[in-house]
């Protein structure tokens, strides 16, 4: 996953992070403060699509090293497609945000399903049957995020607002998103740069090993995205149970209760389902038997890392909601810096790309231990009778 994703997912937390605050303004605050950030995601989606134009290959080649040059045209290619999308993504990001902060997780989930099905067929048509390969792998995923983009847009305009509207905000609007979005930023550009140094390392161990790990680390993210919902609907729910009017932190924690059983049915399902794909059908992504090979080193790893990430998501968007970003931006920061060093470990004694999958069990199982230790604190947000952290007059200023 390329370094300059950090500023992507930072720009989209920005506006997740405000979602739990909606429920205090009135209609045309929602409005302007949506306009306001459909100008900052539109602008940071152009951004990132003239940087990819222009710089992509050079980026690319500076992560990959000299060693990996061959691969560069083809990863080029595949980056320069996804690029045309960025200014869809981040704007549809912008709008399911403010779907969530309004309740309505419904729009962003039709959404998503509808994304899912169109980057599935459209990977099997022009990649298995047209030949396409890599370009047709990044034709499917753009068409299905700029499809994505447009069914959330027109979700929100369904809800009385306008999202073709935008708004330039003034410095001061400009700094107090800022002011929010650190914490968050710090937790993304931790999780980003953690994976990032697992690509890193993966890469400099030659091609077999490069391949092997693209097709895992693409598969699980492709699963990890099936556990957003719950951590969307934590974020959308758990505010007015924490902090709002009908405050009940013994609701909070019967919902928490909930979605962490859903999280661990689909953790179990998406596990075994997301395994045994690479494991007995690893002639999907190809023929080679030393990729294969390289693959199934890391089954066990690969299991132990994606079933416990949709409860982690859950913690994790129980946490936001109730603005504990300054426990989860350091605790994310230890978990990049223990990975480091796991992944600087396991590299310098030459256990191969099993050894960097172990360092992403170690990462995952360290948010998930860490997150359940806060939450069930005595001192934790959903225990805790303190509510001055919750100053109304400060979540309007937001």
């Amino acid at each position: 996953m390329p370094l300059w994703w950090i500023n992507v997912y930072a720009c989209v937390d920005k506006k997740m992070s405000l979602t739990c605050t909606f429920q205090f303004w009135d209609r045309n605050e929602v409005q302007h403060h949506i306009s306001i950030l459909l100008f900052v995601g539109l602008t940071c989606g152009c951004l990132m699509l003239l940087f990819t134009r222009f710089f992509g290959s050079w980026a690319l080649t500076a992560f990959a090293g000299s060693k990996n040059a061959h691969i560069i045209p083809a990863a080029n290619t595949y980056v320069q497609i996804r690029g045309l999308a960025w200014p869809a993504i981040l704007v549809g990001w912008v709008t399911q945000s403010a779907s969530l902060g309004m309740k309505d997780s419904w729009g962003p989930l039709k959404a998503l399903a509808v994304a899912s099905v169109i980057n599935a067929i459209g990977d099997v048509v022009l990649c298995s049957f047209l030949g396409y390969g890599i370009a047709g792998a990044a034709w499917a995923t753009m068409v299905s995020q700029v499809v994505a983009g447009y069914m959330m847009i027109e979700a929100l305009n369904k809800k009385g607002y306008n999202a073709y509207a935008i708004s330039v905000p003034s410095p001061e609007e400009f700094l107090t998103v800022l002011g929010l979005a650190a914490p968050v930023f710090v937790t993304m550009i931790s999780k980003i740069a953690f994976f990032s140094l697992v690509v890193y390392f993966a890469t400099s161990m030659g091609t077999n090993i490069t391949a092997a790990h693209q097709v895992m680390i693409q598969t699980f993210f492709i699963c990890t995205v099936w556990g957003e919902p719950l951590s969307q609907t934590a974020q959308s729910f758990m505010p007015e149970l924490i902090y709002g009017t009908n405050r009940s932190l013994p609701k909070a924690r019967m919902l928490l209760k909930s979605l962490v059983i859903v999280g661990a049915i689909i953790g179990s399902v998406l596990g075994i389902g997301g395994t045994c794909v690479p494991w007995l059908f690893p002639n999907i992504f190809t023929p080679d038997q030393k990729i294969i090979q390289e693959m199934h080193k890391v089954l066990i790893q690969f299991f132990l890392a994606l079933a416990v990430t949709p409860a982690i998501l859950c913690f994790e968007g129980t946490l936001l909601a109730g603005r504990d970003l300054r426990f989860i931006s350091l605790s994310m920061s230890g978990c990049l810096s223990l990975g480091a060093l796991l992944l600087l470990l396991v590299s310098s004694r030459g256990y191969g790309l099993a050894g960097c999958w172990w360092a992403v069990v170690g990462f995952q199982w360290a948010r998930l231990f860490l997150s359940v230790r806060r939450l069930i604190s005595p001192t934790g947000i959903l225990y805790s009778d303190d509510t001055s952290q919750y100053n109304l007059e400060e979540l309007r200023a937001v």
